[in-house]
């Protein structure tokens, strides 16, 4: 291996670089002129793809109520596939019921847990003299908590007797101990839910709110699902319950799962081979695949009108290097003359265009982590290092494009010719 020659190139190489930054300094205010459209091209195309993610990640976090891995057994279907299908014979469809609960609680094998709820919402909670108003009041059976998190910050979880028994017990959010119980634990404490004295038995974890609003337990309570129905009228005119089946994890996209499923409803149901189900397997996967469906198309519009900044700041900097070759076309004669490879050359003003968009790139990146560190309530915007590492190699793939013919043409200068010039 012949380490005079390598350690030679790599001095060459240093060299160029060394001459690429020097040309750029001496020139400072032409600099900032031609990074400026790159600048504004990668804060355009980085700020869209930073907003969009961080939107589509708040909204999916705002679907976190409804879990993961799990399936959801309604009357009405959430993603309507079929316009053409007729609404009313999703309304006559049979509701789930508490038997179809006990027979897929017995029957499957491919579930981790299965639960039946229902939610009444827009109620009134009240403590002596104290109420607090629009709180969502969930009935639930007891193995709800394998489908759902319910994070305790105080007390316990339903006993299955006292949900077998429908017992006047009550889980609170934290939102509602605040305003019942501000000076105190609110455990073995009495409300009252539509005149009747429920006793508090423990109060979820504080959970904040999210971008879209969705139901959080800070402003939840949860009952025993008996006496949800007897406090509230079920059905078609009062609340309709669901039921949630959690998969188990060595059952990937939870085929399993479904197929178990709507194989035991439509058993269940009498449904022949040829009938149509009478019931809607719902996932979250279709809301957050429906989401990131849309958030696609709009960071795609979004690049594309930060793409046209880009093409001006490719131009100018082309545009600057094609001069700068011109004003130093003598000085490219004495270096080939004293020996200068073209390739030296070449990559001479080829790192000099990659510097000045990199330049640009990193100005546009520092623009778009202002945003980032604009106080949100609700909507936390993160620059990832995914959209970091896109808005570098935008730039670097834009310096060479720009300064690849400018480079060609310096490279390629007859030396005698280029030290006559003037």
């Amino acid at each position: 291996m012949n380490w005079k020659k390598i350690f030679s190139n790599a001095y060459l190489f240093v060299e160029s670089i060394a001459f690429s930054l020097g040309a750029l300094k001496s020139n400072l205010l032409r600099t900032i002129l031609s990074l400026l459209g790159v600048t504004v091209g990668i804060f355009s195309i980085i700020a869209v793809f930073t907003l969009v993610d961080s939107l589509e990640k708040s909204i999916k976090d705002s679907m976190n109520f409804l879990g993961s891995e799990v399936i959801y057994v309604q009357r009405f279907p959430w993603d309507f596939d079929d316009p053409n299908y007729p609404w009313w014979k999703y309304v006559k469809r049979p509701a789930p019921s508490i038997d179809d609960f006990r027979f897929l609680e017995k029957n499957l094998k491919s579930a981790s847990g299965v639960a039946i709820f229902a939610t009444k919402s827009g109620q009134i909670l009240k403590h002596k003299n104290s109420s607090i108003t629009n709180i969502g009041v969930q009935g639930i059976s007891y193995g709800f908590d394998k489908i759902s998190n319910v994070d305790m910050k105080e007390g316990r979880y339903f006993t299955q007797m006292e949900v077998s028994a429908a017992s006047q017990v009550a889980i609170i959010g934290h939102d509602i101990g605040q305003a019942l119980f501000p000076e105190g634990s609110a455990l073995g404490k009495d409300i009252k839910i539509k005149g009747v004295k429920l006793k508090v038995i423990g109060v979820m974890a504080r959970q904040g709110s999210n971008f879209l609003g969705t139901p959080s337990s800070d402003n939840s309570c949860l009952i025993p699902y008996g006496l949800s129905k007897k406090l509230f009228s079920s059905g078609r005119r009062g609340i309709e319950p669901m039921i949630g089946i959690k998969g188990r994890e060595d059952d990937k996209g939870l085929i399993n799962l479904e197929s178990e499923l709507r194989g035991l409803l439509r058993g269940s149901r009498e449904l022949k081979p040829r009938d149509e189900d009478n019931f809607a397997l719902n996932r979250p996967e279709m809301i957050t695949n429906a989401i990131s469906s849309l958030f696609a198309v709009i960071s795609v519009a979004g690049g594309v009108i930060g793409a046209f900044a880009l093409l001006v700041g490719g131009f100018g900097i082309a545009n600057i290097m094609f001069v700068s070759v011109k004003e130093r076309t003598n000085i490219i004669g004495i270096q080939k003359a004293l020996g200068a490879k073209n390739w030296f050359i070449l990559m001479q003003f080829l790192f000099e265009a990659v510097f000045l968009s990199l330049i640009g790139g990193f100005l546009g990146l520092a623009l778009v982590s202002l945003i980032t560190i604009i106080p949100q309530d609700t909507l936390e915007i993160i620059l990832s290092t995914k959209n970091v590492m896109i808005g570098l190699v935008i730039s670097s793939l834009i310096g060479i494009i720009s300064g690849i013919a400018p480079a060609i043409v310096a490279s390629r200068m007859d030396p005698v010719e280029a030290i006559r010039s003037k």
